[in-house]
């Protein structure tokens, strides 16, 4: 028998498989489930609040670096871009619960607040997320699944890895996403977050067609940033801008990969979310980084995609004194887990 997962504000239930899940409420009373499934505004803008906070404290920190000898500065500016790469996937996982309605109770907050402050910053879309998410959801590690390209060719090689991290880490995947993102916006291909690029049909078009989707699309993300370059010149450091979309470029791309490893990287190839999906263990470095905002639980989302992220945690201890998911490897454990000097799948 089918069951039908309600999604958040009334979006269009999705049909699974009887075996993709086992029956919640055979593990979970219904008010446990009204419990967990409880959303909150002030939550929400406690969240978005906390996000920016560190950005903003982080940003004054590196203006405070330049006027310190080299040696002191060396030493903030690299925690400081590290902490900013994290907070572009702070961001992003913010985004993430908006399109499932738990940021917030209210649904112009998820759909339309959320879309400014969180999507628009890292040149994102709460809308289109949706629909592109909602079909992971449904078919998890199944053909359809649109996430499915973030984790192919793994496992692989520890060189190969290394290369994809030197990648990420050189700018070279930033950029490639950004000049993806103006040819989405324009027109030229599907909108997507993963690597599966498809051409849209061009036939018929002429140049002030792209203008004009090119406008119509991205006009929100520029004004955004007009706003963050204005605070960051009316600051006295206009620079602190081009920091703010440096790291987007670099570390983004490396802390957003290895967040997608430890979702569904080498997982069982099955429709049981308890199994083709991943948990992981998140120390003080890991959230900061690779999982901000209890992103790491991410077979309790799986399982029930209307939890917000703040109680994850909670429904994560419930699940391990009910014996119902395994311990939680680290983040070095997956890294293992997808890559050894002895694989044979080699992707460049």
């Amino acid at each position: 028998m089918n069951q039908a997962i309600t999604l958040p504000d009334s979006a269009t239930p999705v049909e699974l498989p009887a075996e993709t899940r086992r029956k919640i409420t055979d593990i979970f009373t219904r008010e446990e489930i009204r419990m967990l499934t409880e959303r909150s505004d002030l939550a929400g803008f406690v969240s978005i609040g906390f996000t920016w906070g560190v950005i903003l404290l982080t940003l004054a920190m590196l203006a405070w670096a330049t006027q310190q000898t080299l040696p002191v500065a060396v030493m903030l500016f690299v925690p400081g871009v590290i902490i900013l790469g994290g907070r572009h996937l702070a961001l992003a996982i913010l985004m993430h619960e908006a399109s499932h309605g738990t940021l917030f109770k209210t649904k112009w907050l998820n759909d339309t607040f959320a879309d400014w402050v969180c999507a628009k910053p890292i040149w994102n879309d709460v809308q289109k997320y949706k629909v592109h998410h909602f079909a992971h959801h449904s078919k998890t590690g199944q053909q359809g699944d649109t996430d499915l390209s973030l984790v192919a060719g793994l496992p692989c090689t520890r060189a190969s890895l290394w290369r994809k991290f030197a990648r990420d880490l050189s700018g070279y995947t930033g950029l490639k996403f950004l000049l993806g993102r103006t040819l989405m916006d324009a027109g030229v291909i599907q909108w997507t977050v993963s690597n599966d690029i498809r051409k849209l049909p061009q036939a018929g078009r002429c140049w002030h067609d792209y203008l004009r989707d090119l406008i119509s699309n991205g006009w929100r993300t520029a004004l955004v940033h007009a706003v963050l370059f204005g605070m960051a010149w009316a600051s006295g450091h206009a620079w602190l801008y081009g920091v703010f979309v440096l790291t987007y470029i670099t570390p983004f791309p490396l802390i957003l990969r290895i967040r997608s490893m430890a979702e569904h990287a080498c997982t069982e190839q099955s429709t049981d979310m308890f199994r083709n999906t991943r948990s992981t263990r998140a120390g003080l470095l890991a959230r900061m980084t690779v999982a901000p905002h209890r992103v790491n639980y991410h077979i309790e989302h799986h399982v029930m995609a209307s939890v917000p992220f703040r109680k994850l945690p909670l429904m994560h201890r419930m699940l391990r004194e009910r014996g119902a998911v395994p311990p939680a490897p680290g983040y070095l454990d997956v890294l293992r887990i997808v890559s050894t000097p002895s694989t044979a799948t080699t992707t460049r």
